[in-house]
């Protein structure tokens, strides 16, 4: 099988177009270098660096997995930008955010999933499920399904509040041995017959390898202001490492709880 090499570009933000006002995040749509529009996440914000590598990291391995979503790039404000935004709780998140931050390809004319109206194969459902039981994404509800349909294909978006172990990396190994409860709640929990089936499947194509090359991504920086006092770039991707590899060699018990939840609903 072919290494997973994934390519994240940097764009230069110029211009600052309009709010995402969801959540306490405040992404916004804005335009780059290159000509395009970006959902962009911003360092400044709420969990500040720890929901960009969330969203990095979970984007990557959706992508490893073969799922749909938008092109990541890493999106860099200079000192200067924002210098003349008129709102100023947006200038101070502005000014908060100079550096490197992380965007998303922004799907104009996109509509929000509805397991209601629209329809689901168990196959897509099924590698969802088992991806966000991974990642420990608790915010794929009915509520907010964080799933997007675009020229008729399902995307997915907003994993900023997936890996939650971070916010306790004192415990982050007995963390990724932990089933996901929170499962229970997955929009796409009914349609997901296929679990053993994919769990079979992605717990031995996911790699050791693959997750080093994904965790090897993250600047610098940000690991940074997570780990302050660890000096070792390398001990400090090491703790995501440990715990994805962890995680997905207990990967039949978050399945079987998957499974458990799902068997409540039908």
């Amino acid at each position: 099988m072919q290494a997973f090499n994934p390519e994240i570009r940097t764009v230069e933000v110029t211009r600052y177009v309009t709010p995402l006002r969801e959540g306490g995040s405040l992404p916004a749509v804005t335009e780059a270098d290159d000509g395009f529009m970006y959902v962009l996440k911003f360092r400044g914000a709420g969990q500040g660096v720890k929901a960009l590598i969330a969203e990095l990291i979970s984007g990557l391995l959706a992508k490893l997995m073969g799922l749909k979503l938008p092109e990541i790039v890493f999106a860099h404000l200079d000192e200067a930008f924002g210098r003349t935004e008129p709102d100023e709780e947006i200038q101070d998140l502005l000014k908060a955010s100079r550096g490197l931050n992380l965007a998303m390809h922004y799907l104009q004319g996109a509509f929000i999933f509805d397991a209601v109206v629209n329809t689901i194969d168990a196959d897509t459902a099924s590698k969802i499920v088992w991806l966000d039981s991974l990642i420990t994404n608790v915010d794929r509800t009915a509520r907010n399904t964080n799933m997007l349909i675009w020229h008729d294909e399902l995307w997915l978006i907003d994993h900023g509040a997936s890996l939650y172990f971070q916010h306790a990396l004192t415990d982050a190994n007995e963390q990724a041995k932990k089933p996901f409860t929170a499962i229970r709640d997955h929009v796409l929990l009914p349609y997901a017959t296929q679990l053993d089936k994919v769990n079979e499947t992605f717990s031995s194509l996911i790699t050791k390898e693959d997750i080093e090359t994904i965790i090897n991504i993250i600047p610098d920086n940000w690991l940074d202001e997570i780990f302050p006092d660890i000096s070792s770039s390398q001990a400090k991707r090491q703790v995501y490492k440990d715990f994805l590899i962890t995680r997905l060699s207990h990967s039949d018990s978050f399945t079987q709880e998957a499974k458990n939840a799902r068997e409540t609903l039908i």
